[in-house]
This record gives structure tokens, C-alpha cells and sequence, in this order.
């Protein structure tokens, strides 16, 4: 068997856009991020990936050098983080994570990919954020063909959210076939409701106050599945997953399961609200059946005082969704596990790419890979 094309995933949090790159075809050679606990899910989850804790701007070739030791990167993946350029946020111009959107593209000039694929928020095409991205882009060997920015929307791609994100595209033609913006829009096909999305996962699990527990559960019996829910059921390979994971899985059990605690009174005012409706204390949205997750947010780490964002309130319980509900909402497998606590696991999901959305864009460049004929120069060298 040839060996699989490989990644490397920048500003990885806990695997999102490296998921979908693994169920693409790709194999994910190195992970790097700064915050311990997004990339502990990493670690638990790609147990063949080297996943590293780094500050991307303080990582020159020499670093590089030491964690690749020569072996071939055909893509650099990641979604430099977002909250500078936010319309959710504050979009604060003066916000030093603005400046890790130029260290991807020095990045990829010291890797020197066949290719590169960033994420990050729409506003980052806004009027203040969009002539930084061009300077950055600006910065990329001359060898590379940068596609115009494309906004996608995970919804487009089976996922059950309205999930809108910049996606910019570059590839050097000397060695792989060429791409375009229409090779990566989604294709047509059927809306994945709520309801097909989370119908079957069970009510929450009182917390138990043990710091290393997972929250397992059994599925709901709802009876007939949605092709959706199937497919979120399914193993993993065997090169993903941790043991206990695919022990629990076997068995019907997935984790993130844990409650919320609300008060009665909120509990009572969650009883009125209507599905698609707000709350007008929280904000949280209510969850129609028949309708689409609104967009997940992160929320901020202990370094931006720990804020938990909006979470939105399931269709029928008086309460917001669990962690495994956000994760199907997200469209991450039941066989991913997040974190013991809630609170890094709905920033781990928040901050996520979809990896229904990670891998149609890279099973496409997958595909252009294979049709390139092999031997080419390396670009910049």
C-alpha cells in the first residue's frame, strides 16, 4: 500500500480540520497549538499524530526542521484564530492573535507544501480585516496559485448548523493538478435537520464531580435512524480513536453526556420558550426539530476570563444541549472524545472546523494530488 499523503495542521485545536483531512485520505504528521487543553483532545484522539504545544510565531525553520526531520508534507492545514476579526466579538484591531494570520503563510514558505487551505471567520473579508489578509497572502512564494477567498457554509455540506467561514486555497502547479473555487463548492443534496442529527442521543447525565470522567452513556432507542446519525455512529479507522473511545462505541456508549445545572426559574423560563424562539434573559436560541443549529460559538480560555458563550436550548428539554448533542451539531463522530469538563469541550467544539467541510475541501485536493504526475521541483527551491 503507497503511503498516504500527509498534513500539517497549524493552530490545530482539537482536530477538526485535521479529521476531515484524515477522512480524506491525508494522515495528519504533526499538530501544533499553544493552548493545552484544545490539544489534549488531539492527542486523544490521533494517536499517531505528533501533536505538538507551540507558539506559531515564535517557530522559525530550525523548529521545523526538528519536528519533520525530512519527511514530505503535501499540505499545511489551519484556522488561525478568529476573535480579531470576529463580527461576533469585539473585532478588536488591536488584538495581537491578528498577527498569526500572516505566521500561516510564513509558515507555508518554510514547509514549502504542495498546498495550503485556511479557515477562518467571514469578517475577516470585511473593510479593516481584508487588506490584512491580502498583505499576507501577498507574502506567499511566487510559486503558488492563491484562489479567491470563498465563503462556504457547513449546512451546504450535510452538517445540521449554519456555519458560514472564509476558506482560502493555494497549490503550487508544478506538482499537482490545478484547482479552482468551483471544484470546492459543496454539491446539492438533502438539509440534515436537528432532528436527524440528534433524535437518538439521550438525556443528560448527572455530573459526578470525577475530574477524569467522560460522561458515557447508551443511545436513546428511537427506532429508525437518519443516513446522518448512522454515519456519526459508525467506527473510526483503526489509526484514530482512543481505546476506551472504540471500547464504549462497540457497546453503544458515547461520552459528553453531562448536564447543565439551571435553576428552576430557568428551567421554567426554557419550558416557554418556542422552538426557533430566543430567551430574553440568556439569548439562547431554542433548537427547532425540523430546523438548523445556529452557529456554535467558543466562548473565551482562562487568558480571556473564561467566558462560556450562549448555548442554544434542546427541542423539547427545558435545558441547552450536551456536549455530544454540540458535537453531532458540528458533525463530529461519536467515537470523538472532547474533555472532562464542559466548558473546554463547547470551546473545543466552538472553535472547530466542521470536518464534514474539512473534508470535502480535501478529499477534492486529494484527488488533484493523485492526478499529478510526480518528480516536480519543490517550490522556492
Amino acid at each position: 500500500m503507497a503511503p498516504r499523503a500527509t498534513v500539517v495542521d497549524l493552530f490545530c485545536g482539537c482536530g477538526g480540520f485535521g479529521l476531515g483531512a484524515e477522512q480524506a485520505g491525508f494522515h495528519s504528521l504533526a499538530a501544533i497549538d499553544i493552548d493545552d487543553a484544545l490539544r489534549s483532545a488531539y492527542q486523544y484522539n490521533f494517536p499517531s499524530t505528533k501533536v505538538l504545544k507551540g507558539d506559531l510565531s515564535e517557530m522559525g525553520e530550525s523548529a521545523w526542521h526538528m519536528i519533520l526531520r525530512g519527511a514530505n508534507v503535501d499540505g499545511v492545514i489551519g484556522g488561525p484564530p478568529c476573535q480579531g476579526f470576529s463580527r461576533m466579538g469585539y473585532g478588536d484591531t488591536c488584538d495581537p492573535r491578528r498577527s498569526l494570520l500572516a505566521h500561516f503563510f510564513r509558515t507555508v514558505n518554510i514547509i514549502k507544501p504542495k498546498f495550503f487551505v485556511m479557515e477562518n471567520v467571514e469578517g475577516l473579508l470585511d473593510d479593516g480585516n481584508i487588506e490584512g489578509l491580502e498583505q499576507a497572502i501577498a507574502t506567499v512564494d511566487d510559486c503558488y496559485t492563491v484562489l479567491e477567498p470563498v465563503v462556504v457554509n457547513a449546512s451546504d455540506f450535510g452538517a445540521p448548523t449554519k456555519r458560514a467561514r472564509v476558506i482560502v486555497v493555494g497549490y503550487d502547479a508544478a506538482r499537482m493538478s490545478s484547482v479552482c473555487v468551483e471544484d470546492l463548492l459543496p454539491r446539492t443534496g438533502p438539509i440534515t435537520t436537528v432532528e436527524d442529527a440528534i433524535s437518538d442521543i439521550p438525556s443528560p447525565l448527572a455530573a459526578n464531580g470525577m475530574k477524569e470522567e467522560f460522561g458515557w452513556k447508551p443511545y436513546r432507542d428511537t427506532g429508525e435512524l437518519s443516513s446522518y446519525a448512522m454515519s456519526m455512529r459508525a467506527m473510526p479507522p483503526s489509526h484514530l480513536g482512543n481505546p476506551e473511545a472504540r471500547e464504549q462505541l462497540a457497546t453503544g456508549r458515547t461520552s459528553g453526556h453531562f448536564n447543565t445545572i439551571h435553576k428552576p426559574e430557568v428551567r421554567a423560563r426554557f419550558t416557554k420558550v418556542l422552538p426557533g424562539q430566543v430567551d430574553r434573559v440568556s439569548r439562547a436560541k431554542r433548537l427547532s426539530w425540523q430546523g438548523q443549529c445556529p452557529t456554535l460559538r467558543a466562548g473565551t480560555g482562562s487568558d480571556r476570563g473564561s467566558h462560556q458563550a450562549v448555548r442554544p436550548i434542546h427541542p423539547d428539554e427545558p435545558r441547552v444541549i450536551t456536549v455530544r448533542e454540540a458535537a453531532r451539531l458540528q458533525g463530529f463522530p461519536d467515537w470523538f472524545c472532547f474533555h472532562p469538563a464542559k466548558w473546554h469541550s463547547f470551546r473545543m467544539i466552538g472553535n472547530s472546523v466542521s470536518p464534514l467541510v474539512s473534508e470535502h475541501l480535501l478529499r477534492v485536493i486529494h484527488t488533484k494530488l493523485e492526478q499529478n504526475t510526480p518528480g516536480q521541483e519543490v517550490c522556492g527551491t
